[in-house]
């Protein structure tokens, strides 16, 4: 009685912990949150300096008493201590009410995580301040959030690209009938821009300026219109300031490794799909969710390589997080897809 009574009270949350970002969404508000998951700690001390949008300009212009740090790897905690405070902090600026108030929590993981993951998930969420927890698979939460019906014994093929994990699931009937997680997404496309950089035009460039060269510029098939851009970063030998002209053709090329990883394995699922949902596959075609659907020409990459049409969803970058929110408000309706 006293657990209902608190709920009717509590600010229930549903959240996508990512390794790029973190995003919270409130039930009867949307999304409330939507920052970089990062944390500036003084080496010295061990404060926490700043987090979220404030923390990610620390990266790569830290002095040396300052870390940058991304608590967050390959979609599962990496550093326990600091994701704790990350979580605090996050749910503390969302919540409006009493802390005494403990939220109910949805989060979305990946597919792959491990019991010891899951179990480090929960309990930084319980010390940040949640009371309930309820996890579900990332692929779930983006079929949700782009209004598939998930509960139909129909499949529905997701393929969900973060800034960790790719995510490639056929979803029938509230399961998953085939989930497959590579640590292949976002950030291996900056560290492949980065690396290629360095290798062919012996110019050094930091992650944010990685992030912003993909964003603007790159693309996973020819463009109609090839793109030329310049980059400015620091001379591999010299060390001299230096500014360089690009095509988009040259970031495919040194993006071509984590770009295959990815259509490869959608190619895999498709091959281990029963033949009664390929068929429904095949009709339906494929949905592209997370940051990395935002990459241009991806969809028409996929198209060529498996004859499905590819539908990328209204907002990639919030699609994971609004499926946990449909699940926050009726739990009792989608309980079969919360893991234990």
């Amino acid at each position: 009685m006293l657990r209902r009574l608190l709920g009717l009270f509590s600010e229930d949350l549903a959240m996508d912990l990512g390794t790029a970002n973190t995003l919270i969404y409130k039930k009867k508000q949307g999304i409330v949150l939507n920052e970089p998951s990062v944390v500036a700690i003084n080496n010295e001390t061990g404060q926490v300096l700043a987090v979220g949008k404030e923390a990610k300009e620390f990266l790569g212009r830290t002095p040396a008493r300052i870390s940058a740090i991304r608590p967050m790897k390959d979609g599962v905690i990496a550093d326990f201590d600091v994701t704790q405070e990350m979580i605090k902090y996050f749910l503390i600026k969302v919540r409006e009410r009493s802390r005494f108030f403990r939220p109910n929590l949805v989060i979305g993981v990946p597919s792959g995580i491990t019991m010891v993951e899951k179990r480090a998930v929960v309990e930084s969420a319980l010390e940040a301040g949640a009371r309930d927890i309820y996890l579900m698979e990332e692929p779930m939460a983006a079929a949700i959030g782009a209004g598939l019906e998930v509960q139909k014994p129909q499949a529905n093929m997701v393929v969900d690209i973060g800034g960790g994990t790719t995510e490639v699931a056929i979803i029938s009937n509230f399961a998953t009938a085939y989930c497959e997680s590579i640590r292949v997404a976002g950030d291996e496309l900056n560290e492949a821009i980065i690396y290629h950089l360095q290798k062919k035009h012996h110019l050094l460039i930091g992650e944010n300026t990685a992030e912003q060269i993909k964003i603007n510029y790159a693309s996973a098939f020819p463009l109609d219109e090839p793109i030329r851009f310049s980059v400015s970063g620091k001379e591999v030998f010299s060390g001299i300031p230096k500014t360089i002209q690009l095509t988009d053709r040259d970031l495919r090329e040194g993006m071509a490794e984590p770009i295959w990883a990815i259509v490869d394995a959608v190619k895999r699922a498709l091959e281990k799909t029963p033949p009664e949902l390929s068929g429904d596959i095949s009709q339906r075609g494929l949905t592209l969710a997370g940051g990395g659907a935002l990459l241009k020409g991806l969809d028409r990459l996929i198209h060529r390589e498996t004859g499905l049409q590819v539908h990328i969803t209204d907002d990639p970058l919030t699609t994971v997080v609004l499926g946990a929110g449909k699940a926050l408000i009726d739990t009792d309706y989608y309980l079969k897809v919360f893991i234990n």
